[in-house]
């Protein structure tokens, strides 16, 4: 990459792929990845701890105003640090996955969090993921990537995610109830929901491997720059 600073936004919903070839996009390009969706992940588990409803838009508005939410890179791997504890692990269970779904509809938690990841974007050049990033929180990014598959592909990919992170207490029909729950809640929120930005790329990854999907999204970064 030149000096010159670039901003990648890949939106799609649960399981489409996107933190997979986000992360391999930014060692390829050497720049900052940004997991979004880890940041309401860390929020919602914080919400957990402290017996609050996911979905109590008064308490959670109280309990983001002074969490204190830490992106540390160690080793080419993203830490995530809730209130100066490594929670990386602790935030990829389907309790937390259905309540980050459930905090990103309050208005006043996904402000907070988009103010961290556009200050992180105006600091680096930066790939970052999520369900609203070309759309809302990067309007003008330079590359704009909407991933989308078919639902019961996007559940087994899923599946065996949990199953190669040894979380082995949740069937196959469980992860497919839990993303067709986060895909109707994240397009159905009235604020920020997830939607493909008009000026976005859409790819169908149903039937194609990461490294097609790579080469792809490489292949518009190039023509951009």
């Amino acid at each position: 990459m030149s000096d010159k600073k670039i901003s990648i936004a890949i939106d799609g919903p649960a399981g489409a792929g996107k933190s997979t070839i986000a992360k391999i996009i930014s060692k390829k390009l050497g720049i900052l990845y940004l997991d979004t969706g880890a940041m309401y992940r860390a929020v919602a588990l914080k919400a957990i701890n402290e017996n609050i409803d996911t979905l109590d838009d008064e308490k959670l508005s109280k309990l983001v105003e002074n969490i204190d939410i830490e992106i540390v890179y160690s080793k080419d791997e993203q830490k995530i640090f809730l209130d100066g504890k490594d929670v990386s692990s602790l935030i990829r269970t389907p309790d937390v996955s259905i309540g980050a779904s459930n905090v990103a509809t309050i208005p006043n938690v996904r402000i907070k969090m988009v103010e961290l990841q556009r200050k992180i974007s105006t600091e680096n050049s930066v790939v970052m993921d999520g369900r609203d990033i070309g759309s809302y929180v990067l309007p003008n990014a330079d590359v704009k990537i909407f991933l989308n598959a078919d639902i019961k592909e996007r559940a087994r990919r899923r599946y065996s995610e949990q199953l190669s992170k040894n979380i082995e207490n949740i069937t196959l029909e469980e992860v497919l109830k839990d993303i067709e729950y986060r895909d109707k809640n994240d397009s159905s929120r009235s604020f920020a929901p997830l939607t493909k930005a008009s000026d976005a790329i859409e790819i169908d990854t149903t039937n194609m491997s990461i490294d097609e999907v790579v080469n792809t999204i490489l292949g518009y970064v190039k023509s951009y720059g």
